[in-house]
């Protein structure tokens, strides 16, 4: 566990300690993604946008969580705040599926990638974008009255 702290302190002072754990629990986001959907479209022999559509709501179900939690440690004073919150949330992860929809489409159908390849290549833009929305429209830090 001393290592934990030891690492956990070297990126706190370099200001990367925020990214990284949201590196992390984005590769858990993404892992849960991944996993939904090949379940559902190999198992369920759903189609791609089923498929897609279930992993995507899995994975932002998730991301909430930790995202909240522990990535950028948001409190909520109340049921609204959280609420609002939420439907933030809720709306750039909506803005991430049409990017992700919308390049799987182009490397699938247009380019003729294969889904696990394309599935991988906009899961890593998605992560990219999800962050960038979460710091600076959804979890930024409240203004502190003085």
């Amino acid at each position: 566990m001393n290592y934990y702290f030891k690492f956990k302190s070297e990126l706190e002072k370099r200001h990367l300690w925020e990214v990284f754990i949201y590196l992390f629990f984005g590769g858990l986001a993404t892992l849960v993604n991944f996993i939904t959907y090949f379940v559902a479209r190999d198992t369920l022999n759903l189609n791609l946008f089923t498929s897609n559509t279930i992993s995507w709501i899995a994975a932002v179900l998730f991301a909430f969580i930790t995202n909240k939690l522990w990535v950028f440690q948001s409190k909520s004073e109340n049921f609204l705040e959280l609420s609002i919150e939420f439907a933030k949330f809720i709306f750039y992860r909506i803005l991430s599926y049409g990017i992700d929809m919308g390049v799987m489409f182009l490397l699938i159908e247009g380019i003729g990638v294969s889904d696990f390849w394309s599935k991988l290549i906009t899961q890593i833009i998605v992560v990219i974008a999800n962050y960038l929305f979460s710091k600076l429209f959804i979890f930024k830090p409240k203004d502190k009255i003085v």
